[in-house]
């Protein structure tokens, strides 16, 4: 699923959190955000869903602007992870997982068993029948992720994806997203942690882009020489590069 910005601007309350932002996904590419906190990266994934709408610009999935599709033709184009989940505490984690399927017309055991498979693919088949209230952070965002897999959208938009998880689980839960991104998912992921990339595997194919006070400061592939310059710029930090098992690994740090 192809995703283009063209020329997208949104003012709200005198702020500008995007500025005539042009940038495009092809489909089967896969973009990850960085930038500091209130750079904008978060509202662009908000416009690309319809939550925001912009004062100039549109969004265009696809053959299709945003604004003209509805939430449920949204929903078979492009799904969402957000930063944060809330919600749906009495709810049991498979019932959670199947609602995302609610653009399917089709039975509840059918969506059932879709939901329960996501559960499995993420590793989290033991939570099924507890509820949403009773799992921890970490529980919750990976039953969040299941829910992304279950809508079976072709376009995945993750903002902090490892958000709530301990190390390994970071690792595992890039791991998966590079699987789906090699069966041919379009995403857009937005990181804090730019080494957690490497994770995703094909770093040659990996893109990078910068945001700042709602515009694109830079983009570039993870592999690029400019790269640790254009994150310490964007930063305003320095970025030292070491090599771990033949892979590029970035450190900040703050200039004395």
């Amino acid at each position: 699923m192809k995703l283009r910005f063209q020329e997208v601007s949104v003012v709200r309350r005198a702020h500008q959190l995007l500025d005539k932002v042009e940038l495009t996904l092809e489909a089967g590419q896969l973009l990850a955000l960085v930038g500091p906190n209130g750079a904008g990266k978060t509202s662009l994934l908000r416009s690309a869903l319809g939550l925001l709408v912009p004062d100039s610009g549109q969004v265009w999935l696809g053959d299709s602007v945003v604004a003209a599709l509805s939430p449920r033709q949204r929903a078979g184009r492009v799904a969402w992870l957000p930063q944060h989940t809330s919600g749906g505490e009495a709810l049991l984690a498979l019932e959670a997982v199947a609602a995302a399927r609610f653009r399917f017309d089709e039975p509840f055991a059918v969506a059932s068993r879709e939901a329960s498979a996501a559960l499995t693919r993420v590793g989290v088949a033991k939570v099924a029948r507890r509820a949403l209230s009773t799992l921890s952070g970490g529980e919750r965002q990976r039953v969040a992720l299941a829910g992304l897999l279950a809508q079976a959208a072709p376009l995945l938009l993750v903002d902090e994806p490892a958000n709530h998880l301990d190390p390994a689980q970071q690792i595992d839960v890039y791991r998966l997203l590079g699987e789906l991104w090699r069966e041919g998912k379009s995403i857009v992921l937005v990181t804090h942690d730019i080494n957690l990339l490497r994770h995703l595997g094909d770093p040659e194919r990996v893109r990078v882009a910068g945001m700042a006070d709602g515009k694109l400061a830079f983009q570039a592939a993870l592999t690029a020489s400019e790269l640790p310059r254009q994150l310490g710029q964007l930063f305003g930090v320095e970025m030292r590069e070491l090599l771990l098992e033949g892979q590029r690994v970035l450190i900040p740090e703050r200039p004395a």
